[in-house]
């Protein structure tokens, strides 16, 4: 029950966040919801990010800072995931799972044919981190 209260509360904090702006790549929607230093972690943030994929819709393999540790929710529909050389899994609304730093997120891709899918995406990282993703060769 915590769990998913704090969930609430962070995807509320999205909804209300007004700093929020759009990183559109190749169709899909990445959006920075919130960026908020952590005040008794010196140098660390906590950043949260919006994925949303229409129907067929995916993003490259890619790779996050090397202080990023995240943890992502599965707010609609459902995601197919593959980190590092792991099985090949899908997420639906409400699942979550996390990346720890220097993971590789090979498949990242909506694993519906008929409906849209979001993710929130928490990270915690190093404060001057501005690049969140970066993509790699598969």
């Amino acid at each position: 029950m915590t769990h998913r209260i704090i969930s609430a509360a962070i995807v509320a904090a999205c909804v209300a966040s007004a700093s929020a702006h759009d990183l559109t790549r190749g169709g899909s929607k990445v959006s920075i919801v919130f960026d908020q230093p952590l005040p008794n972690v010196p140098g660390k943030s906590m950043k949260g990010v919006l994925v949303e994929y229409a129907t067929g819709q995916s993003s490259p393999a890619h790779t996050h800072p090397k202080s990023a540790f995240i943890y992502a929710t599965v707010l609609e529909g459902a995601l197919r995931s593959q980190v590092n050389d792991g099985p090949i899994k899908i997420y639906k609304a409400g699942e979550n799972f996390s990346e720890m730093p220097g993971d590789r997120h090979g498949i990242s891709a909506n694993a519906s044919d008929t409906q849209p899918m979001k993710l929130l995406a928490v990270f915690v990282v190093d404060s001057n981190e501005t690049e969140l993703t970066t993509v790699t060769a598969r």
